[in-house]
């Protein structure tokens, strides 16, 4: 993986599509977390999140941030997009990382799922496999910019 972007270059993308850092959707944030604990439920397969979880989708629900290498490719801090049987898709991939994890995005064009785990670090679900984003927000979103991830086996247990 690439060395991050600088800070003030993943903060112009997320600006450029209406983020500001005072911006919180938490009414829309919880109501997209609870829609999918429900549908997780359903599936056999129950994700819960946690604080972190909350607080990153309040940050950019509602936004759609186009990737700039791929402009067709556009990530939304939305936790319910997915495929049939997901939930179980993440709980294994949870089981091979050894954390919890739950949806905190999606990206359209790739049908890819955003998800962190309980210690703020960031995954990508695709259809290739899963893959490392960052070890925090600011190294995920650079990530996603930049259409950058790393594999994800060094991160499992």
């Amino acid at each position: 993986m690439r060395p991050p972007a600088p800070p003030e270059e993943v903060e112009s993308w997320l600006r450029s599509h209406g983020w500001n850092p005072d911006m919180r959707n938490s009414t829309e944030a919880d109501r997209l977390i609870d829609a999918r604990v429900r549908d997780s439920a359903a599936q056999g397969f129950p994700l819960l999140p946690w604080d972190a979880v909350r607080e990153f989708v309040s940050r950019y629900a509602g936004l759609e941030f186009a990737l700039p290498l791929a402009p067709e490719r556009v990530f939304v801090a939305d936790p319910t997009p997915g495929y049939d049987g997901d939930a179980e898709d993440i709980a294994e991939l949870s089981g091979e990382v050894g954390r919890k994890l739950f949806p905190v995005g999606y990206e359209f064009g790739e049908a890819g799922i955003v998800l962190m785990d309980d210690l703020g670090r960031f995954f990508y679900l695709h259809h290739t496999g899963p893959y490392f984003l960052g070890q925090d927000e600011a190294q995920a979103l650079s990530s996603l910019m930049r259409g950058d991830q790393d594999e994800v086996d060094d991160y499992c247990v």
